[in-house]
């Protein structure tokens, strides 16, 4: 299998989806900037698709727009045309197989992340 590296034109749709929903929510670039913890001018860089969006920050964007990763993604038809049949698992584990080390290492941390956290709820 070949992993394929994050696309230009990928990094482009996240960082444009960012600006579009700041943009209908009303956010300045500083004002989401705060809320997610990074500087006004990394934040113009991703949304100008200058570099790619790390997933911890990602997640922090989805949490301050109240959006599951599922949603923001939808309209992305490259990502999910052909994963259109898959169930959930399946779909998973196929996105997951698209990523390069680094960013297969970034949805492993968040997934053990969850995890704790779930057990310590449990378990509070």
């Amino acid at each position: 299998m070949t992993l394929r590296p994050t696309s230009r034109r990928q990094t482009i749709f996240v960082g444009s989806k960012i600006r579009q929903l700041r943009k209908e929510r009303r956010l300045t670039q500083a004002v989401l900037a705060k809320k997610i913890g990074v500087q006004q001018s990394d934040l113009c860089r991703m949304e100008n698709g200058e570099y790619k969006v790390a997933l911890d920050t990602l997640f922090r964007i989805l949490g301050v727009f109240g959006m599951k990763i599922g949603d923001f993604f939808q309209n992305d038809e490259e990502l999910t045309k052909p994963m259109m049949n898959m169930n959930q698992d399946q779909l998973l584990l196929d996105m997951i197989r698209r990523l390069d080390g680094g960013a297969r290492q970034e949805v492993l941390d968040f997934v053990r992340f969850k995890l704790a956290a779930r057990r310590d709820i449990s378990n509070g």
